[in-house]
């Protein structure tokens, strides 16, 4: 019967908490917590609300009593805790939290997400870019870590593999507050190389990064030169979506048929090749229209009216 209770008073709670009444929640929870001290249900939905209130001690102090206990939500406690202390201005506090909880509660995509978002924020993009890997290894699925691992490469001026990556975030997440952001910068970082003369009509700039050491140097040329090419004549009148498709075509096919490098990684092995299927399938337009819905009105509606196309594309990714 008490534990009845308890699990009506927390689910009463999370919902104050679902609507932003974290107060109101914790009263909630705190008429739990006298039933059950030892609740470590309670403890964690204290600490998550506490958290949520911005009150970052509160919920370190719950998170701790969690992670004492060894019982249910260990996992979410470490997070909750390792990301106030992030919030307290105590990062290397917050790792230290991170670290623990991998060697306790095992391998998790989170967890190695949260440690590469401390590093990523002190702009050590070395060990960012290791612990984020490690979290797309875990989950593949996870869009924000292929957004971090975009947004490490756009800080390192690596165009190819920001591309790479946002192109894989705008597949796992087309439609969402961040998708439009993300598609402007894809584009961005695609035309950057190339820009148009405002004195001279009919010159062209083309612009060569310093990093000719990148095994894709001859690819970030061609971006340049893809770029360029919506200057020319022969492409006057062309909509953004047609280039958008033909250069995105000229990307991925230049990245799929280079020679092999020596290198295991996440682009040669995962990246490309995946890319490179899609050009070579018979979906690459319905690619295209699908990771532009957010910034494109009329891709929307294409979406929206070619359902059978959309839909054996969702299953040839499935059978991928």
């Amino acid at each position: 019967m008490a534990q009845s209770t308890i699990d009506e008073l927390v689910m009463e709670g999370i919902k104050y908490h679902d609507n932003g009444d974290y107060k109101e929640a914790i009263k909630v929870y705190k008429k739990a917590q006298k039933i059950d001290p030892e609740s470590t249900l309670v403890h964690y939905e204290m600490a998550l609300s506490y958290f949520s209130l911005g009150k970052y001690k509160k919920a370190i102090e719950y998170s701790d009593n969690v992670i004492e206990s060894n019982s249910t939500n260990l996992l979410e406690a470490y997070l909750t805790k390792g990301s106030a202390l992030d919030l307290l201005g105590k990062t290397e506090k917050s790792k230290e939290v991170f670290k623990t909880a991998i060697n306790a509660v095992g391998a998790h995509y989170l967890l190695y997400y949260n440690l590469a978002l401390n590093y990523y924020n002190e702009s050590n993009f070395q060990e960012a870019e290791h612990y984020v890997l490690k979290a797309i290894e875990n989950n593949v699925y996870h869009s924000t870590s292929h957004l971090m691992l975009a947004n490490i490469h756009e800080a390192i001026d690596n165009p190819v593999q920001t591309l790479l990556a946002m192109h894989y975030f705008l597949l796992l997440e087309p439609n969402s507050s961040r998708s439009a952001d993300v598609y402007a910068r894809l584009q961005h970082n695609f035309d950057k190389g190339a820009s148009k003369d405002d004195k001279e009509s009919n010159t062209i700039n083309i612009s060569i990064l310093e990093n000719n050491d990148s095994k894709y140097a001859s690819i970030e040329l061609m971006i340049s030169m893809l770029a360029s090419s919506k200057y020319l004549e022969k492409n006057e009148g062309k909509s953004n979506e047609e280039l958008f498709i033909e250069n995105t075509e000229s990307l991925f096919t230049l990245l799929g048929e280079m020679e092999s490098s020596e290198d295991s990684d996440i682009w040669d092995n995962f990246y490309v090749p995946f890319f490179y299927d899609i050009v070579k399938s018979d979906h690459f337009k319905t690619y295209c229209k699908y990771i532009r819905q957010s910034s494109d009105q009329a891709a929307a509606n294409w979406l929206h009216e070619n359902k059978a196309a959309l839909d054996t594309f969702g299953k040839w990714l499935r059978d991928e």
